[in-house]
């Protein structure tokens, strides 16, 4: 860390010490992974992906939006009558929102997602139980195979984490370029560039906003092997789109979508949200010829974080024009334990890749029988369709 970067975060440490006293203790545990506040009196915090309401307060709105405004400061950001919206990234990689009165009622409502300093492995994900071990090698088939893959899940489900395994994975002899709204990821590569977007700065009008989609025309022009965009939550989505059916195959990126199919809508939403003249069916036939592959990640009722699917994108559309999706991974779920706890396997459906020729070619060792369903898979399809007849 340069020492610029040092003294910048002493000060922020400072500067935590004073206005965000009421919640420090919980900045500083590390089971803690977001503090949610809703106006001075009430204080929340995430842990193990289940909510906690705190004792903790601030002595009223005024201390509560003091401590705000510090924190803007430390983004290059200002709130005021005229900015009651704050979103950035703090100098210790926590990422913050705000929104002020009168548009919350509450008070002023303030959220700090914390990030862990150690950058999670499969492995990891695997003891964890977010994965499977044979999931996780088949993604890691996919990314040998530079197929382009989106990571699609809610807010706090995992995303950015399983990006950074995923990015980790790419072959160390490849240039990857990664652009980010605010700078999360920690993806380690032996030739990795890392952009991040600059906002509009009230302050200095002569400084234009740069986005995204600027980010991702540019970065076109420096000879990447692969791209990838943090979030996909704009009109960027149609160049990412376009830079994967034009020789940036193992490309990636993330966005918010329930299911695979739900992913590709959203993706086709925010391509055609820039304006743009190009008809609604020529743009899904972009996205199913860019997008090979769709992980979905969730965060369960228990507050666990597990991949619930990762789906093949058919090359071609159904007879009315829609999307068609195969899983070639799922999470079932078995049931629960007496502690509420989620019993459950992400287990093959059956349905074999479509570059199952492009694996066995290759020589990589994950033959077809690894796309076998367990038995008592098998037997529960087999009691679910006679029930249902």
């Amino acid at each position: 860390m340069s020492a610029g970067n040092s003294g910048k975060n002493d000060l922020f440490e400072d500067s935590v010490s004073g206005f965000l006293a009421p919640v420090k203790e919980f900045l500083d545990d590390p089971t803690v992974s977001e503090v949610l506040i809703n106006g001075p009196e009430e204080v929340f915090v995430e842990r193990g992906g289940k909510l906690e309401k705190t004792s903790a307060r601030f002595r009223d709105e005024q201390a509560l939006q003091s401590a705000v405004r510090n924190i803007a400061q430390f983004v290059g950001r200002k709130v005021d009558d005229r900015n009651l919206i704050l979103d950035g990234r703090l100098p210790n990689g926590s990422r913050v929102a705000a929104v002020l009165p009168p548009c919350s009622f509450k008070g002023t409502t303030l959220s700090i997602r914390k990030f862990g300093t150690k950058v999670p492995k499969f492995v990891d994900l695997i003891n964890w139980g977010s994965i499977s071990q044979d999931a996780a090698r088949f993604l890691d088939v996919c990314i040998f195979l530079a197929k382009n893959m989106i990571i699609s899940g809610g807010t706090g489900s995992g995303k950015t984490s399983l990006l950074n395994v995923l990015g980790s994975r790419i072959p160390k002899d490849q240039r990857l370029l990664i652009i980010e709204d605010a700078k999360e990821l920690k993806i380690t590569a032996d030739h990795v560039v890392f952009f991040e977007t600059r906002k509009a700065d009230v302050d200095h009008p002569d400084l234009p906003e740069v986005s995204v989609r600027d980010l991702l025309k540019s970065a076109l022009r420096l000879r990447p092997d692969r791209i990838v965009v943090g979030e996909v939550r704009g009109d960027e989505a149609l160049d990412l789109v376009a830079a994967m059916n034009t020789g940036h195959g193992g490309s990636m990126g993330t966005t918010h979508a329930n299911t695979p199919f739900d992913a590709l809508v959203r993706l086709e939403t925010l391509a055609m949200s820039g304006g743009t003249k190009i008809p609604e069916q020529a743009i899904r036939r972009q996205i199913i010829s860019a997008i090979h592959v769709v992980v979905q990640i969730k965060r369960l009722d228990d507050g666990s974080r597990k991949v619930t699917h990762i789906s093949e994108v058919h090359p071609e559309l159904d007879g009315s024009g829609k999307y068609i999706v195969h899983d070639i991974y799922r999470f079932v779920q078995r049931g629960k334990t007496p502690e509420g706890k989620i019993i459950g396997e992400l287990i093959p459906t059956g349905q074999l890749p479509s570059f199952m020729e492009e694996i066995e070619v290759n020589r990589m060792p994950f033959p077809k029988e690894k796309f076998t369903p367990p038995e008592w898979y098998l037997e529960l399809q087999k009691k679910r369709m006679k029930d249902a007849a």
